[in-house]
């Protein structure tokens, strides 16, 4: 044992002579380190704060210097250059600065003159308060704005495998507070610092201290939207495959390739990215985003497609029921460490502003919590009111959410309220309603096996007629798409005005269990602006209006599978289907045109061959006839 000790100790007197002769042969001239030169102190006069007071007592090692982030070492004046990321640290950063007195001046009122004393430590006076007098003297304080932030130090993709994100508090002081908003990437410069304490806190602390860094300048990694704009140029190629015949499909079909089928769900996941256009009536205000919910069965690839247009959209957050709360969907007030004030923290639909927020198992919140998103999905804003702090933040937001049924798989015989478990008034927030169910079929079964076995294979979807475009050139599009503010011009509004009407005239009829409101009129209107910016358009036709209904029914048709298996509509072949539509649209007068057959068939998703053959095949049956030039159909 004393072996051993002995060996040691001579292994550090080794080492600390090489130390010394190496400080001696930089040259006895002892000058101040310049910064992003490491300062190495005598060991005498160790300090665990800042060297600058101790530059008589240092020497300057001109070298490149690494840290190893888990050595513990006293580094003060070195220039740090570090990437934050306030994304997804769980203390989000705050929304607002606090004032910290940084000089103190006292002025004598007899004398006519004023000492100037720089004032260090935690220290922070009320604005309202600037001055105290203390008989004849009075002491106004300089006031300077002065913001604390706590920033990870990597983004999501760049932390270690089974590591959490570190965190490290910075101090904006003057103008680079209030340069950042919640949610941004930064790249910070600035010097790495301990925070000194006096008094009975560096007693109790002892050596150790607290360690942030003094931002001289914040850069912004992530691109504003003039920037976005200014990127968003295509290539010839790009141009060419986006103007290709049917791109509308094409688009929808690029979202999620990897996944079978849900072609009109993918197109309304489209027109969510995109977005309709916001109206701002005197006093109020028409929102433009597109909220939609996907209910179903397990297993049908709901996650997979919340996950992708978290991965596509620019700006976006994804969260779960079960792990949010209503506080952290809105915002919470939080009370600062520092100085013991009340501030608010941003929670994911504020920084989720501009952008979409994916909650998955939106069954699975509570009631309490769920609540708390009814002002965000009509109104855009959200209110606070705690703790003596009222404001109003922004959230103008896209929601997508998913749900499960209550009991494990949907119940035909239980209505929508009752199978999901959420209140009618949350889910006429929703512009569509899609219920994905998984019923066995096995043509449908055997082409879903191969699409599986395919990709588990080769790690891509199968090849198709149409080729899928890139993530990236679906952004630049998409960025493209939202500059244009279309219109809905006036000879469109009668179309429009009688569509609705029509629908309400059909929900009234119609003992299913869906509902037609007002603000499926809205739905509409925001649909048909969001096809219209896909067409890079500046007014809405009339194609586009019919495209939003055709949606919204296929959306109530996905719903109204309870209907077919209770005999409310006819479950048999598509010429049984085209027949009923037919029969409801002629009426008790027995005669109908061919061009009303075809609109209506095509808004519920039928093709025109299908409505011929049709046509055909019930002429044969003598059941009606058709006139020489195939106008109408007159039962018999």
């Amino acid at each position: 044992m004393s072996k051993t000790c002995h060996s040691v100790s001579q292994l550090v007197q080794s080492l600390t002579v090489q130390l010394m002769s190496t400080i001696k042969n930089l040259g006895s001239q002892q000058k101040e380190p310049a910064p992003g030169h490491l300062s190495v102190l005598r060991p005498t006069k160790a300090h665990p704060f800042r060297p600058s007071g101790f530059y008589s007592n240092t020497w300057s090692i001109s070298a490149g210097v690494i840290v190893h982030p888990d050595v513990n070492c006293d580094l003060g004046d070195l220039i740090m250059r570090v990437a934050f990321s306030t994304a997804d640290e769980p203390r989000l950063p705050r929304l607002v600065a606090y004032p910290q007195a940084d000089t103190n001046i006292q002025f004598c009122s007899m004398l006519k003159k004023k000492l100037v004393s720089a004032i260090s430590g935690e220290h922070s006076p009320n604005r309202h308060l600037e001055t105290r007098p203390i008989g004849n003297w009075k002491s106004p304080s300089t006031i300077q704005d002065l913001e604390r932030t706590d920033c990870t130090l990597a983004t999501s993709d760049q932390v270690p495998v089974g590591h959490v994100p570190r965190s490290l508090t910075i101090f904006c002081r003057g103008e680079n507070t209030r340069q950042t908003l919640p949610g941004d990437h930064v790249a910070i410069t600035g010097v790495f610092l301990p925070l000194i304490r006096s008094g009975y806190k560096q007693i109790v602390g002892g050596l150790l201290s607290d360690t942030y860094l003094e931002a001289h300048r914040i850069v912004s990694v992530n691109k504003t939207a003039e920037e976005e704009t200014a990127s968003s140029t295509l290539t010839p190629d790009e141009l060419a495959a986006l103007t290709e015949e049917d791109f509308y499909t094409k688009l929808a079909m690029s979202i999620a390739p990897e996944i079978y089928g849900h072609l009109d769900v993918k197109k309304a996941l489209l027109l969510l990215l995109v977005g309709g256009v916001d109206r701002k009536p005197d006093g109020m205000k028409i929102r433009g985003n597109i909220n939609i919910c996907l209910m179903g069965d397990p297993g049908v690839a709901k996650s997979q497609l919340l996950g992708f247009i978290s991965r596509l959209a620019p700006r976006s957050q994804y969260t779960t029921g079960r792990g949010s709360s209503g506080v952290g969907l809105t915002a919470a007030v939080m009370r600062d460490p520092l100085t013991g004030e009340m501030m608010l923290e941003g929670g994911a639909l504020v920084l989720a502003d501009k952008g979409v927020c994916c909650i998955d198992e939106f069954d699975k919140m509570a009631d309490f919590d769920r609540t708390a998103i009814h002002e965000v999905m009509e109104q855009q804003t959200i209110s606070i009111a705690k703790a003596g702090i009222m404001t109003t933040l922004n959230a103008r937001v896209s929601i997508l959410a998913a749900a499960n049924p209550a009991f494990g798989r949907y119940n035909p015989k239980r209505t929508i309220e009752q199978n999901i478990q959420l209140p009618a008034a949350l889910l006429s927030r929703f512009d569509l309603l899609w219920l994905i169910q998984d019923r066995p079929n096995r043509d449908n079964d055997l082409r879903l096996a191969k699409h599986i076995t395919y990709v588990h294979q080769h790690c891509k979807q199968p090849p198709t007629n149409v080729q899928a475009l890139d993530m990236n050139v679906m952004r630049k599009y998409i960025s493209l798409c939202k500059m244009k503010n279309p219109v809905i011009p006036e000879d469109l509004t009668d179309f429009i005005v009688s569509a609705y009407v029509e629908l309400r005239k059909q929900a009234r009829n119609s003992p299913d269990m869906t509902f037609t409101s007002a603000r499926n009129l809205l739905g509409i209107l925001r649909l048909s602006t969001a096809l219209a910016r896909l067409r890079l358009a500046n007014s809405v036709e009339k194609d586009d209006v019919k495209e939003a209904i055709r949606l919204l029914e296929m959306s109530k048709d996905s719903l109204n599978c309870v209907a077919e298996s209770r005999g409310f509509r006819p479950a048999g072949s598509v010429n049984d289907k085209i027949f009923a539509l037919i029969r409801e649209l002629a009426g008790d007068s027995k005669i109908v045109k061919i061009s009303d057959v075809l609109e209506k068939c095509s808004s519920k998703g039928y093709k025109p061959d299908q409505v011929d053959n049709c046509i055909e095949d019930y002429e044969a049956l003598n059941v009606w006839q058709v006139n020489q030039t195939r106008t109408k159909i007159t039962f018999i």
